[in-house]
C-alpha cells in the first residue's frame, strides 16, 4: 500500500501524535518513514516556528538544535516500532518543506495533524495543514491530534 510516509513534526505533543500515527501506519504496510522539522521560516498562521518542549536543562535552545532535538525524539518514537527512519532538517515554511521532502523522495502519503485548521484564522492566515491538503505532491492523511 505505502512505501513512503512523511510526517513533520515541530517537537510539541500534537506533533508527537501526529509521529506515533504515522509510524504506526509505516509499521502496519512496512514503509519507510521521513520526518521533517523546519526552522527559519514564518509558519504562515502566527504561530512560532517550534514549541518548546521539555527537554533536560543542558540542552541548547537555538532554532537548529531545537529541530533537532525534535527530530531525534520523533525519530526515536517511529524506531521503537521497528521502522525505517530518515529525518530531515529544512530550512524555510514548514508547509514547504514537508511537501519538497515529500517530493524528493517520492512519499505516497503525507500524515499531518489537524492543529490549526479551526476556527475563522484558517480562511485568512492559512496553516500548516491546509496548506499541504491543497499543496501535497500525493495523498495527504489528516489525523486528529487535538
Amino acid at each position: 500500500m505505502y512505501k513512503r510516509i512523511v510526517v513533520g513534526t515541530d517537537g510539541s505533543e500534537t506533533a508527537q501524535e501526529a509521529v506515533r500515527q504515522a509510524a504506526d501506519l509505516a509499521k502496519s504496510t512496512g514503509a519507510s518513514l521521513d520526518i521533517v522539522s523546519a526552522y527559519g521560516g514564518d509558519t504562515g498562521d502566527g504561530s512560532t516556528r517550534l514549541q518548546k518542549v521539555d527537554r533536560p536543562a543542558d540542552v541548547p535552545e537555538s532554532e537548529r538544535e531545537q529541530v533537532t532535538f525534535a527530530l531525534d525524539s520523533a525519530s526515536g518514537i517511529a524506531k521503537r516500532d521497528g521502522v525505517e527512519v530518515q529525518a530531515h532538517a529544512e530550512e524555510g515554511d514548514p508547509a514547504d518543506a514537508i511537501i519538497s521532502v515529500a517530493e524528493r523522495v517520492e512519499a505516497d502519503v503525507i500524515v499531518v495533524g489537524n492543529k490549526g485548521m479551526t476556527g475563522a484564522r484558517r480562511f485568512l492566515l492559512g496553516s500548516v495543514p491546509n496548506k499541504i491538503s491543497h499543496h501535497a505532491p500525493c495523498s495527504v492523511f489528516i489525523i486528529r491530534t487535538t
